[in-house]
């Protein structure tokens, strides 16, 4: 059996629900409350000093060393770093943006794209049967599309990943309005991302959790799972 065979056996006795493997994969996507607060600090940093100072540059700056900071403990602590990395890259495009055009709003476009193309990605997913959460499924059981093989879990990681786009679509209906409008709108701006992060993002997996505990659907290795309706 090769390496890939056996890993992919291992999550299967793991999880042996597409429910508990699909909340396992979503929580080791997001790294956890640890993950989820070194994505919120450095733009915490950023809005923070923006707002004291006034200085784009000293806003880039004390976000930018936040992330770096981050990726130092996680270096030094011989953890993966991927979750600072991830937060480090968005930074610095935000970054790129403020001193480009010298405002500190700016700094948030690129988060308010990314989120309607998150959410605009999703939507499609749902509406030509592929839901971005089956694929969860398909790296569990070593087949990447077999689950569409049953209407049920198609059905089901539709609802999933509809909750996953209500996130982004909230934030996009929010933050872009505050941006258009007039003036310097970089603190309302920092003070909703940061509030529309990491709970809003808690607050749909906790509804994830709800419909998921409601029933049990096995999973069937190398072949499509066969859903059952919760009792």
């Amino acid at each position: 059996m090769s390496e890939t065979e056996t890993g992919t056996a291992r999550e299967t006795a793991a999880h042996d629900t597409v429910e508990a493997a699909v909340r396992a994969q979503l929580n080791k996507a997001l790294g956890g409350v640890r993950g989820m607060v070194e994505a919120a600090v450095p733009t915490i940093a950023f809005t923070g000093t923006y707002v004291a100072a006034k200085d784009v540059k000293l806003a880039v700056g004390a976000g930018v060393g936040a992330a770096v900071l981050l990726l130092l403990v996680r270096l030094a602590q011989r953890s993966s770093p991927q979750f600072v990395l991830n937060s480090l890259f968005g930074i610095a495009i935000a970054a790129f943006f403020a001193l480009r055009s010298g405002k500190a709003e700016n700094a948030f476009l690129p988060g308010i794209l990314l989120n309607a193309g998150y959410g605009a990605a999703m939507i499609f997913s749902i509406a030509v049967r592929w839901p971005v959460v089956g694929f969860i499924i398909g790296s569990v059981t070593g087949d990447p599309t077999a689950w569409r093989a049953d209407p049920g879990i198609v059905r089901l990681c539709s609802r999933l990943t509809w909750l996953l786009v209500l996130p982004c679509v909230v934030r996009v209906a929010v933050q872009y309005p505050i941006y258009l409008a007039d003036g310097d709108q970089s603190g309302l701006l920092g003070t909703a991302k940061i509030a529309m992060g990491w709970p809003l993002q808690v607050a749909a997996l906790a509804a994830m959790a709800w419909l998921l505990a409601r029933g049990r659907t096995p999973i069937t290795p190398g072949g499509p799972a066969k859903s059952e309706k919760p009792a």
